[in-house]
Protein backbone atom coordinates (compact mmCIF):
# COMPACT_ATOMS: atom_id res chain seq x y z
CA UNK A 1 0.00 0.00 0.00
CA UNK A 2 1.46 3.54 -0.97
CA UNK A 3 1.78 5.85 2.07
CA UNK A 4 -0.53 8.15 0.75
CA UNK A 5 -3.30 5.36 0.81
CA UNK A 6 -2.17 4.48 4.07
CA UNK A 7 -2.58 7.87 5.33
CA UNK A 8 -5.95 8.70 3.80
CA UNK A 9 -7.55 5.42 4.65
CA UNK A 10 -6.43 6.01 8.43
CA UNK A 11 -8.06 9.09 8.76
CA UNK A 12 -11.35 7.92 7.38
CA UNK A 13 -11.14 4.91 10.01
CA UNK A 14 -9.96 6.85 13.09
CA UNK A 15 -10.30 9.91 14.81
CA UNK A 16 -7.10 10.65 16.16
CA UNK A 17 -3.54 9.03 16.61
CA UNK A 18 -4.37 7.86 20.18
CA UNK A 19 -6.87 5.83 18.78
CA UNK A 20 -5.69 4.36 15.90
CA UNK A 21 -2.34 3.38 18.25
CA UNK A 22 -4.27 2.06 20.79
CA UNK A 23 -5.82 -0.36 17.85
CA UNK A 24 -2.98 -1.13 16.75
CA UNK A 25 -1.41 -1.96 20.04
CA UNK A 26 1.99 0.40 19.52
CA UNK A 27 2.83 3.74 20.94
CA UNK A 28 0.83 6.88 19.17
CA UNK A 29 4.19 8.18 18.14
CA UNK A 30 5.10 5.46 16.16
CA UNK A 31 1.81 5.93 14.50
CA UNK A 32 2.51 9.72 14.18
CA UNK A 33 5.94 8.36 12.52
CA UNK A 34 4.25 6.11 9.95
CA UNK A 35 1.83 9.12 8.80
CA UNK A 36 4.73 11.54 8.56
CA UNK A 37 6.50 9.30 6.13
CA UNK A 38 9.86 9.05 8.38
CA UNK A 39 9.31 5.01 9.18
CA UNK A 40 7.56 2.47 6.56
CA UNK A 41 4.36 1.68 7.63
CA UNK A 42 4.01 -2.24 8.94
CA UNK A 43 2.92 -4.37 6.56
CA UNK A 44 0.76 -6.18 8.95
CA UNK A 45 -0.94 -2.79 10.53
CA UNK A 46 -1.67 -2.03 6.46
CA UNK A 47 -3.54 -5.38 6.59
CA UNK A 48 -5.18 -4.63 9.41
CA UNK A 49 -6.49 -1.18 8.93
CA UNK A 50 -7.77 -2.38 5.32
CA UNK A 51 -9.83 -5.06 6.81
CA UNK A 52 -10.94 -2.63 10.01
CA UNK A 53 -11.56 -0.87 7.53
CA UNK A 54 -13.52 -2.98 5.41
CA UNK A 55 -15.61 -3.76 8.12
CA UNK A 56 -13.97 -7.18 9.34
CA UNK A 57 -16.05 -9.10 6.37
CA UNK A 58 -14.39 -11.49 3.64
CA UNK A 59 -13.85 -10.28 0.15
CA UNK A 60 -16.52 -11.83 -1.34
CA UNK A 61 -19.05 -10.47 -3.36
CA UNK A 62 -22.25 -11.90 -1.38
CA UNK A 63 -20.49 -9.65 1.66
CA UNK A 64 -20.48 -6.56 -0.66
CA UNK A 65 -21.84 -3.74 1.21
CA UNK A 66 -22.30 -5.06 4.73
CA UNK A 67 -20.21 -3.57 7.54
CA UNK A 68 -19.72 -4.39 11.43
CA UNK A 69 -20.39 -1.38 13.77
CA UNK A 70 -17.59 -1.32 16.70
CA UNK A 71 -19.82 0.77 18.69
CA UNK A 72 -22.95 -0.68 18.09
CA UNK A 73 -22.16 -4.15 17.93
CA UNK A 74 -24.00 -4.43 15.07
CA UNK A 75 -24.10 -6.08 11.60
CA UNK A 76 -25.50 -3.02 8.63
CA UNK A 77 -26.89 -4.20 5.67
CA UNK A 78 -26.09 -2.21 2.28
CA UNK A 79 -29.96 -0.76 2.95
CA UNK A 80 -29.06 0.20 6.27
CA UNK A 81 -30.61 -2.23 8.44
CA UNK A 82 -28.76 -3.16 11.84
CA UNK A 83 -28.98 -6.46 12.80
CA UNK A 84 -27.32 -7.45 16.77
CA UNK A 85 -25.93 -10.77 17.53
CA UNK A 86 -28.57 -11.97 19.59
CA UNK A 87 -31.47 -10.89 17.26
CA UNK A 88 -29.39 -12.71 14.99
CA UNK A 89 -29.12 -15.83 17.12
CA UNK A 90 -32.87 -15.56 17.62
CA UNK A 91 -33.96 -15.95 14.02
CA UNK A 92 -32.82 -19.69 14.51
CA UNK A 93 -35.20 -20.27 16.94
CA UNK A 94 -38.21 -18.27 15.82
CA UNK A 95 -38.10 -20.35 12.14
CA UNK A 96 -38.08 -23.53 14.00
CA UNK A 97 -41.30 -22.64 16.47
CA UNK A 98 -42.71 -21.02 12.92
CA UNK A 99 -41.89 -24.46 11.58
CA UNK A 100 -43.15 -26.94 14.24
CA UNK A 101 -46.19 -24.80 14.58
CA UNK A 102 -47.05 -25.00 10.78
CA UNK A 103 -46.72 -28.52 11.08
CA UNK A 104 -48.60 -28.69 14.34
CA UNK A 105 -52.09 -27.39 13.01
CA UNK A 106 -51.38 -27.80 9.59
CA UNK A 107 -51.14 -24.81 7.83
CA UNK A 108 -50.51 -25.51 4.29
CA UNK A 109 -47.30 -27.25 5.52
CA UNK A 110 -45.48 -28.44 2.29
CA UNK A 111 -42.07 -30.34 3.72
CA UNK A 112 -39.01 -28.74 1.96
CA UNK A 113 -37.71 -32.56 1.26
CA UNK A 114 -41.36 -34.29 0.62
CA UNK A 115 -39.71 -36.89 -2.73
CA UNK A 116 -36.67 -37.57 -1.17
CA UNK A 117 -35.76 -41.68 -0.44
CA UNK A 118 -33.33 -41.62 2.17
CA UNK A 119 -31.86 -44.71 3.21
CA UNK A 120 -32.80 -46.89 6.45
CA UNK A 121 -30.54 -45.67 9.14
CA UNK A 122 -27.07 -47.03 10.49
CA UNK A 123 -26.77 -48.73 13.89
CA UNK A 124 -23.96 -50.89 15.50
CA UNK A 125 -22.44 -52.33 12.01
CA UNK A 126 -26.22 -53.29 10.16
CA UNK A 127 -28.69 -51.53 8.63
CA UNK A 128 -32.46 -51.92 10.34
CA UNK A 129 -34.62 -53.61 8.96
CA UNK A 130 -37.83 -51.15 8.84
CA UNK A 131 -37.69 -47.92 9.86
CA UNK A 132 -38.99 -47.45 13.68
CA UNK A 133 -41.34 -44.56 12.92
CA UNK A 134 -43.00 -43.92 9.67
CA UNK A 135 -44.00 -39.71 8.84
CA UNK A 136 -47.46 -39.55 8.70
CA UNK A 137 -48.71 -37.62 5.51
CA UNK A 138 -51.61 -34.70 5.35
CA UNK A 139 -53.92 -36.81 3.90
CA UNK A 140 -53.32 -39.95 5.74
CA UNK A 141 -53.73 -37.48 8.74
CA UNK A 142 -56.92 -36.49 7.71
CA UNK A 143 -57.91 -39.92 7.29
CA UNK A 144 -57.36 -40.61 10.84
CA UNK A 145 -59.38 -37.99 12.19
CA UNK A 146 -62.31 -39.16 9.97
CA UNK A 147 -61.86 -42.28 11.37
CA UNK A 148 -62.23 -41.48 14.84
CA UNK A 149 -64.97 -39.66 14.42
Amino acid sequence: MLHESFVKLFWRTFDDIGQGAAWFHVKPITVQRWLDGRNDVNPMAEKLLIIRNRGYLPDDTRWQGFRIDEDYATIITPEGRRFSPKELESWALRFDEYHTLKRLYELDYIPIRSHVVTPLPFRGGRRLEKPTCETVAKDKKKMYRRKVK
